[in-house]
């Protein structure tokens, strides 16, 4: 069953930012706030590894690797331009007394 589980607080991710955390299993995963919506996916790139929270550029509702200039859409954690191909995990965010939770 999953859970929903605090990550930080909304004011911890400053619009247009990327942060990471740490579920409680030891994932590591990006937090991205786009004109103050939030969404979260895994922090790793699926091409090369890459940190996204450390070395990804948030432009919109996409994300981009500065390893090799792959990008993903941070609300489903899709592919959007070579040379990424394996989506990375999407995480369903909710904003509650303002702490940002993500579904684990």
């Amino acid at each position: 069953m999953a859970e929903w589980v605090k990550v930080c607080s909304d004011s911890d991710v400053p619009e247009g930012e990327i942060r990471a955390y740490t579920l409680p299993d030891g994932v590591v995963i990006a937090v991205y706030n786009v004109d103050g919506n939030f969404h979260a996916t895994d922090d790793t790139c699926s091409h090369g590894e890459a940190s996204l929270s450390e070395d990804g550029v948030l432009d919109g509702c996409e994300v981009e690797c500065s390893w090799h200039f792959g990008r993903f859409n941070v609300e489903t954690g899709m592919p959007c331009a070579s040379p990424c191909s394996i989506p990375i995990r999407a995480y369903n965010v909710r904003v509650i007394d303002g702490y940002v939770n993500v579904e684990c």
